[in-house]
């Protein structure tokens, strides 16, 4: 994406921010493919008899995001930053809903090298991990967030530095580490 579109649609948002009529139909087109794009991106391996469509979460995130008020959006990387965070929290609150409805044993294995599943037979897996991933943004909030856009958004590693501000080497770092100390706390659970 060029500068000058990054650089546009942070005006677009900032308007759309401070009231402007008509910033929101025009940042509506170019917002909501790049949310598209993160969602499709993420559901691209999903399994059958998910609940959760591309179009739906996409959809939903959408609306949660036109909800907000008053929000001062820094850029572009803010939005979408914030976004990540609304996908996250939908498909939990989907995974939740299945673990609900179904109960049952066995120990949470999250692969983080696979998007988010949230089929039946993970939905405890991704609520061990948001579980998990809550405790570490307590101690390593930017390994944390890193995780959620990586894992949850399915951000390659530039997006996330992008969004981040920070250097790809540093996100391929804190990745590595996130993943670590992800795997020690998922496993001390079993325990």
């Amino acid at each position: 994406m060029s500068e000058t579109v990054r650089i546009e649609t942070t005006e677009l948002l900032r308007a759309w921010a401070q009231g402007e009529e008509g910033a929101l139909e025009r940042l509506t087109p170019r917002v909501y493919l790049e949310l598209r794009r993160i969602a499709h991106r993420y559901m691209r391996n999903r399994r059958p008899g998910q609940t959760v469509q591309t179009t739906a979460l996409v959809h939903e995130a959408y609306l949660r995001l036109v909800d907000l008020r008053h929000v001062d959006w820094q850029d572009r990387a803010h939005f979408f930053a914030c976004s990540a965070q609304i996908m996250r929290r939908i498909l939990l609150d989907a995974a939740r809903k299945r673990v609900a409805a179904k109960r049952g044993g066995g120990a949470p294995r999250v692969n983080f090298d696979e998007p988010a599943d949230i089929a039946c037979s993970r939905a405890k897996e991704v609520i061990a991990l948001d579980d998990a991933l809550t405790a570490l943004a307590q101690v390593q909030p930017r390994k944390a967030r890193i995780v959620e856009l990586r894992f949850f958004a399915g951000l390659s590693v530039e997006e996330t530095a992008a969004v981040l501000k920070v250097s790809p080497d540093t996100v391929m770092r804190d990745w590595k580490l996130a993943k670590l100390w992800l795997r020690s706390e998922l496993g001390a659970e079993r325990s």
